[in-house]
């Protein structure tokens, strides 16, 4: 599945059981819950904290995907072709950071 068609399933999947997508401020907000819920994980299972008993049966790769429907229902409701704007910006980025990156000594 690439990106078009899964703002398309996300669109499809809204029509059938969520009735209209939340406006663009409620969806910013549940994105920043949801990214929330993925820094917890990240910060527990990979960082210093000690993990909850109560977090390790958390799906790091679940809350990533509720990050991702977020951002294409977001998408979705603001007329952005994400499939582009992604392309874009990857060539965007191949432009501007190739020689920053493989100069850069702290990442050797």
């Amino acid at each position: 599945m690439n990106i078009e068609n899964a703002q398309e399933a996300v669109d499809e999947w809204i029509k059938a059981h969520g009735v209209r997508y939340f406006n663009e401020l409620t969806n910013m907000a549940q994105l920043t819950e949801e990214v929330g819920e993925v820094a917890r994980i990240i910060a527990r299972r990979y960082g210093e904290q000690s993990e909850k008993e109560s977090d390790k049966d958390k799906d790091l790769g679940e809350e990533l995907a509720d990050v991702l429907f977020v951002v294409l229902c977001l998408a979705n409701q603001t007329g952005i072709n994400l499939q582009e704007s992604f392309h874009k910006k990857l060539n965007l980025k191949a432009k501007r950071d190739h020689n920053r990156h493989h100069n850069n000594k702290k990442l050797k």
